[in-house]
C-alpha cells in the first residue's frame, strides 16, 4: 500500500476550496459512494479521475480493482468521516506515509471555521 500523491493533492485542493462535508466519524458507512455510484463514476470519468478520490493504493492489486484504493470522499466533496476512516485504516495497517497524509488533510478540515 502506498500514498497516492495525486489524490493527496486533490484532497488538499478541495479542502482549500471548502468542498467538504464536516460530518461525524460514524457516518462514513452512509456517506461513502455505493457500488452503483462507483460504477457510474467510473463509466463517466474513467480510472484516472476515480483514483483522485483514493489516498492509498495497494500496488499489488490490479489498477482496475476497486479494492486497491482507500477512499476519502464521495466524488464531489471531501468527507471528514471518510478522512477519519482512511486515517484509522492506514494506522491499523501501519501505512505510515498514507497515515501522515491523511492526518494532514484531517488537520486542514479541523482548521476550517
Amino acid at each position: 500500500m502506498k500514498l497516492n500523491a495525486r489524490a493527496f493533492d486533490h484532497a488538499k485542493k478541495l479542502v482549500k476550496e471548502r468542498q467538504v462535508v464536516l460530518d461525524d466519524r460514524d457516518e462514513w458507512s452512509e456517506h461513502r459512494p455505493s457500488a452503483e455510484e462507483e460504477h457510474r463514476f467510473l463509466e463517466q470519468h474513467g480510472f484516472a479521475e476515480y483514483r483522485k478520490w483514493y489516498l492509498g493504493e495497494d500496488d499489488e492489486q490490479n489498477e482496475e480493482n476497486k479494492g486497491r484504493y482507500i477512499p476519502y470522499g464521495d466524488f464531489e466533496k471531501v468527507h471528514r468521516c471518510g478522512v477519519l476512516s482512511a486515517e484509522s485504516r492506514a494506522g491499523q495497517y501501519k501505512h505510515t506515509d498514507i497515515e501522515v497524509a491523511v492526518a494532514h488533510v484531517h488537520g486542514m478540515l479541523e482548521e476550517l471555521p
